[in-house]
């Protein structure tokens, strides 16, 4: 078996590592190493880690870079090592046999560059959990959607599939497929967090690689660990990764299109967040629609960082739904992983 890094970052969250480090711990696979990333947890997880679980290789990085920023550290540090690199949240309860499957698939498929399990929710565990469910899509209308959120799983998605992104949450990663298409770019650190493993996916399916969905691989997914989904700073977040996304992959009259009605459409939204959630919300809309701005009118030293990859039409993109999720009216593409 090909050896895989199992790599948990963590911000905190001393009490979800406890709870579920022991479950990684007993993977039933006989090739892979799990490092921990203590992204400057305060206090430092490294001496608590080595004492309760030492047979963890464990990095500790002094300032916070988010969850893009401290995987790609990792990975232009240790992604040469390998050929795979599984991602897991530190509040993720894996089954034992949940690496062998995706890494079947991916031995098997030269092809797939990503693959994610059957994510379902570990507070309802015969429930989709809402960050990945049974695979990630884009609507038409360019907005990430999960297939199986807020539905029962009742084996109506126990196909392997592609789809359009897998979670950042639990998924693997070819590791040369970085290094070959991406010039060693697995995530955009100035995306921080959210939507950067969607960025990823939409990068590597241009390049020409599959993105797929193993649901015989389970996870459980607690949810809401780093951020919580009431938090402003959640909100800012995937409004302005949102606006990223659509402006650093696609081109001509699609970007311009896309971002117009994007704009319009979280004009309704931020009003809406203001009486729902209050000035904070609302105000985290306009901070994101500033930055997103300012980034794109004064240009960064990033840009000249960032892979040259053909232009793919939205369309012709797997993974794209049909219809609007906002509207209720979303037909989700059949994509056999064959």
């Amino acid at each position: 078996m090909p050896p895989v890094y199992v790599v948990i970052l963590a911000h905190g969250g001393q009490v979800w590592l406890e709870r579920f480090l022991p479950s990684v711990l007993h993977t039933n696979y006989p090739n892979f190493t799990i490092w921990l990333l203590d992204n400057a947890s305060q206090p430092s997880l490294v001496e608590w880690s080595q004492l309760n679980f030492p047979t963890l290789r464990v990095i500790r990085y002094e300032k916070n870079e988010g969850y893009a920023g401290a995987y790609q550290r990792f990975f232009s540090a240790h992604g040469k090592e390998v050929p795979y690199i599984a991602l897991l949240n530190s509040d993720i309860e894996v089954t034992p046999s949940w690496l062998q499957p995706l890494i079947d698939q991916m031995e098997r498929i030269p092809r797939l560059a990503a693959i994610q399990p059957k994510i379902l929710s570990w507070k309802d565990r015969a429930a989709f959990e809402y960050a990945g469910a049974a695979g990630g899509f884009l609507d038409s209308w360019g907005y990430p959607i999960c297939r199986g959120r807020g539905e029962k799983d009742k084996g109506q998605y126990d196909k392997a599939s592609r789809i359009f992104w897998v979670s950042g949450a639990a998924c693997v990663i070819r590791t040369a497929a970085i290094w070959e298409t991406q010039g060693g770019l697995l995530f955009k650190p100035y995306y921080f967090m959210h939507m950067e493993e969607i960025d990823l996916c939409w990068r590597l399916q241009r390049a020409g690689y599959w993105i797929g969905y193993e649901p015989n691989s389970v996870v459980y997914h607690v949810g809401g660990a780093s951020l919580a989904s009431h938090n402003p700073q959640k909100v800012y977040f995937n409004f302005r990764n949102s606006l990223y996304l659509l402006w650093e992959n696609l081109s001509g009259w699609e970007k311009k299109s896309f971002l117009l009605r994007r704009l319009l459409l979280d004009a309704p939204a931020a009003i809406y967040l203001l009486f729902k959630g209050g000035f904070p919300h609302f105000w985290a809309v306009i901070k994101a629609h500033r930055d997103f701005f300012r980034r794109i009118i004064r240009g960064t030293r990033e840009a000249s960082l960032l892979p040259s990859l053909p232009s793919t039409p939205y369309k012709s993109l797997e993974g794209v739904a049909k219809g609007s999720y906002y509207i209720g009216t979303v037909e989700y593409p059949w994509l056999p992983l064959s």
